[in-house]
């Protein structure tokens, strides 16, 4: 029976169910990436060389194929030559999970081998910084235009046709072109970004505003709203929340475009800093800050939610943080007079 109770179409489950469902999503993972880094029965390819032998060419800590290894091995039994000892291992670019662990500390002390080099904290502000302008650019226009687009049928007709059209265009194709018009700095970046989710914002928004209940239109113009008024009372409060949540949607895909963008002209921001660390074969540096772009993104869409429960109270059915504190004080003033009274 407890085991049926997760699984009945459309039924919400109870808040201490979810949370140990959304743990899990990421113990599964992190299990099996342990289990092929720890167990050598599992997945071990390579052997890492503690002892060489009489082989010439390997190398105390050089990692060897298996068969490379034994055949080398072999053929030194073979000719009466001592062996080269070894011990299972993964290959360099798949560390395993404490090495990472290990980076996120040692990524942000370690200095960069060039005195003109950005640390990572440098390149992690950039790469936000990149974001957020390109975003923001993208919805000041697209979020009106979409709202407009699913109001009104002139602006649908109008500007949906070649939206359709061109979002299906990759925004990295007009990468040659950002650079020759904005140059090699963060200009194309951004533009990258903009393209990306300027098209797929305006039909998201389109389309959120033309599912706002047709209840709430018929009651409001029952009771005289209309034009303007029916469009600023009714339309924009009706579809606020649901254009937020498309809104925070979006901005995790312009995180999908950003190692896009920051190849773009120079090389700037978290891809600069991952291409260098692959570069010099630092593999665990790569892991934890790819890693890290997967926790700024998921910490963002956190408190964006959190926002988003405290602005549309009506739509999560929960008190805001003011409401309950404006309460509590309208409660705390209503008892001081009696307070007062007492005192003498």
């Amino acid at each position: 029976m407890a085991r049926a109770r997760y699984f009945i179409i459309w039924k919400e489950l109870d808040h201490g169910r979810r949370r140990v469902l959304q743990v899990f999503s990421f113990i599964i993972p992190l299990a099996v990436w342990a289990i092929i880094s720890y167990c050598p029965l599992v997945w071990h390819p390579m052997i890492k060389v503690s002892d060489p032998g009489t082989v010439a060419h390997f190398k105390v800590d050089s990692m060897i194929l298996k068969e490379a290894f034994y055949r080398e091995n072999a053929r030194a039994v073979e000719q009466h030559r001592k062996p080269a000892q070894g011990t299972p291992a993964n290959p360099v670019y798949l560390p395993a999970p404490h090495e990472v662990a290990a980076s996120f500390y040692k990524a942000f002390v370690t200095p960069p081998r060039l005195p003109d080099e950005p640390w990572l904290h440098q390149s992690l502000w950039h790469s936000i910084t990149v974001i957020l302008w390109g975003f923001l650019i993208s919805s000041v226009i697209a979020v009106p235009l979409g709202i407009l687009c699913g109001t009104y049928r002139f602006f649908s007709y109008l500007t949906e046709p070649f939206v359709e059209f061109f979002r299906y265009l990759p925004a990295p194709a007009f990468a040659a072109l950002a650079v020759a018009v904005l140059g090699i700095y963060d200009g194309p970046k951004v533009a990258i970004i903009v393209i990306g989710t300027f098209f797929q914002q305006v039909l998201m928004i389109a389309n959120t505003t033309q599912r706002l209940d047709p209840a709430l239109l018929e009651a409001a113009q029952t009771l005289g709203a209309k034009g303007t008024k029916l469009f600023s009372r009714v339309i924009i409060p009706g579809i606020l929340p649901d254009v937020y949540r498309d809104m925070r949607i979006l901005l995790g895909w312009a995180w999908t475009y950003l190692i896009v963008a920051e190849v773009v002209g120079n090389s700037t921001g978290i891809t600069w800093f991952i291409n260098q660390q692959a570069k010099y074969r630092i593999y665990d540096n790569v892991y934890a800050a790819i890693i890290m772009i997967g926790i700024i993104g998921l910490a963002t869409d956190l408190v964006l939610a959190w926002i988003g429960s405290q602005l549309f109270t009506w739509k999560s059915r929960k008190k805001s943080v003011l409401s309950r504190l404006s309460a509590a004080y309208a409660a705390s003033s209503r008892t001081k007079p009696e307070l007062t009274q007492e005192a003498p």
